[in-house]
């Protein structure tokens, strides 16, 4: 039951960022739930090895790197979707700074 609840609210608040952060489109609520879909996917299978990649850039930079990385991760998902779109690097990095607080934030009520 949780994983489902969690599923939902991260659909919905995919859905509300895409729709009022600048940069950032999405097409409906449909759209929202295959991106979660699609971020999951790349987070577990893109992200480990860009991270692997970029491991010395990660240690100089004190882990900041790290949001480069999940913005690259939101413009693949953007790549991937025609009912997602975000309009450069710094709306991507925008929108994945806020979904991580956001669904931070939610995971720590939910749980």
């Amino acid at each position: 039951m949780g994983f489902i609840l969690k599923f939902l609210l991260s659909a919905i608040i995919t859905y509300v960022l895409a729709r009022y952060l600048p940069g950032s489109h999405i097409g409906g609520f449909t759209d929202a739930v295959v991106l979660v879909i699609v971020l999951a996917i790349l987070n577990a299978v893109v992200k480990p090895i860009l991270k692997i990649i970029g491991f010395p850039i990660t240690v100089l930079t004190l882990g900041l790197f790290l949001l480069v990385i999940n913005a690259l991760i939101v413009m693949l998902a953007s790549y991937l979707l025609s009912g997602f779109e975000v309009d450069g690097f710094i709306s991507a990095l925008i929108f994945s700074i806020v979904l991580s607080l956001v669904t931070s934030v939610v995971d720590m009520i939910v749980d």
